[in-house]
């Protein structure tokens, strides 16, 4: 029995080495594209807004369009699914079919985009057979690169082993490296595919059609970069922040990458374009950047940035709430550029070293020379607040707290008549008051009072 997902998509790389970008000269190379394409049954299924067959056949169309005028670019079209109505009970597992051959120039584009036109989804699923059969569909070629693109909705149908026709393949000196890309796929079936290749997924048909793009990309690309972010250590450990790559001498931005680590704990793999100078930015706290770029053309590049990192956690004692109002200004010890704006009961990652925290409380409340170290939690608590209820008539008055026989000014209270209810921190308190018809010196009003975490004092004036 199938089991249905959304839409999946299985890159495959046939041959050695990696591949070239859009427009580049490829020193003669030539890349073939077959993609396969599942016309199963099940792609009449309802996703987005169509059916998942509506959508991969709109996408799969205009990408094919846009490799329109790609130097030494040759595509193919494989179907399976398309042939023979699924019964219950009966499929057909020889429902493979070379659609479009290989041809040189653009006519194929439009022979394809007709066939997938035309195609209706009716069948099974033989995923295995599917790539058994298209080793078989490149011509004999001494300077090629060949591509499968393989778009499924589904996991292998027909009792075959993908795994083993992946290791037959490699058997013979085919080598695969394949990206699969799920919609809303189920993670229970993830392991099936683990010996096949690496899983990207997308859940809306705007990131699918990202993701297509992107594996496009991978596949016409011959120049990888690998960005190591280093700890303190100088192992490539850091991850999971947003990369921004800009051309050095416009300053317009390239990519846009989230770094990743691969299953395997190395950075992963990324294909750009040799043809710019760049200056990468990775958004850690505070940002790290490296300038003046330059990448090997047809090499697999490294790229060394240090960013060890630890973490910050702001806590209020006895408080756990999520949403306590209450931010701390992060600045790097001896500068006031402000780093970060975090909200308390939160945990932050740091580059290492050390900070000044101004925590925006009443009073405020300032903590200097923070030690960030590498993947290590520093916890900063403060107690939990109190609140003053200030009824008070007309007239100025000010609000101080006392500390070392001294009185250092917190907030101004409102002139006109009002009740206030203010949080602060436990401590010792006065405000001074004078009334709005008094117009002598002399009647100013002092009181003093305690504030004690969590609990609420009132005062009148």
């Amino acid at each position: 029995m199938k089991a249905i997902y959304n839409i999946l998509i299985l890159f495959i790389v046939i041959g050695a080495g990696p591949n070239i970008s859009f427009g580049q000269d490829t020193d003669s190379e030539k890349i073939r594209i077959l993609f396969i394409f599942d016309a199963s049954n099940s792609m009449n299924a309802q996703w987005q807004n169509g059916s998942k067959m509506t959508v991969a056949k709109k996408l799969l169309t205009k990408t094919v369009d846009e490799l329109k005028g790609v130097e030494n670019t040759e595509l193919g079209l494989r179907v399976y699914g398309h042939q023979f109505k699924i019964l219950p009970g009966q499929q057909n597992c020889d429902d493979t079919n070379l659609e479009v051959e290989f041809s040189p120039g653009d006519g194929n584009i439009e022979k394809i985009k007709n066939k997938i036109r035309s195609i209706e989804a009716k069948g099974t699923t033989p995923i295995a057979r599917s790539l058994e059969y298209s080793a078989e569909d490149f011509p004999e070629c001494s300077n090629c690169r060949n591509v499968i693109i393989l778009i499924t909705d589904g996991i292998e149908a027909c009792d075959e082993d993908p795994c083993a026709v992946s290791r037959a393949l490699r058997a013979k000196g085919i080598k695969l490296k394949p990206f699969i890309i799920g919609v809303g796929l189920d993670t229970s079936y993830l392991g099936q595919f683990n010996c096949i290749g690496e899983f990207l997924s997308a859940e809306t048909e705007d990131s699918f059609k990202s993701v297509l793009d992107f594996v496009v990309s991978q596949a016409l690309n011959n120049t990888t970069v690998q960005v190591n972010l280093l700890d303190i250590k100088k192992s490539p450990s850091e991850t999971d922040v947003t990369m921004s790559f800009y051309d050095q001498k416009t300053e317009e931005l390239v990519y846009t990458y989230k770094h990743t680590l691969d299953r395997y704990r190395s950075p992963d793999t990324l294909s750009i374009d040799p043809l710019h100078t760049y200056k990468l930015v990775v958004h850690t706290t505070p940002e790290v950047s490296k300038e003046n770029i330059k990448v090997t053309a047809g090499k697999h590049n490294i790229i060394l940035l240090d960013a060890p990192r630890g973490h910050l956690d702001l806590k209020i004692q006895g408080y756990n709430n999520l949403f306590t109002g209450i931010n701390c200004i992060v600045r790097k010890s001896g500068d006031m550029k402000t780093v970060n704006i975090q909200k308390m009961n939160f945990n932050h990652k740091y580059i290492v070293g050390k900070y000044d925290l101004e925590l925006l409380t009443l009073p405020r409340l300032y903590i200097n020379d923070v030690d960030i170290k590498q993947n290590r939690h520093t916890d900063i608590t403060i107690p939990k607040n109190g609140r003053a209820v200030i009824s008070k008539s007309a007239g100025p008055a000010q609000l101080f707290v006392l500390r070392e026989g001294k009185n250092e000014w917190v907030c101004n209270l409102k002139d006109e008549p009002s009740l206030e209810n203010i949080e602060l921190l436990p401590g010792k308190y006065k405000i001074v008051f004078r009334h709005e018809r008094s117009f002598s010196t002399a009647h100013s009003i002092e009181k003093t009072f305690k504030i004690v975490s969590g609990y609420s004092e009132n005062i009148t004036l």
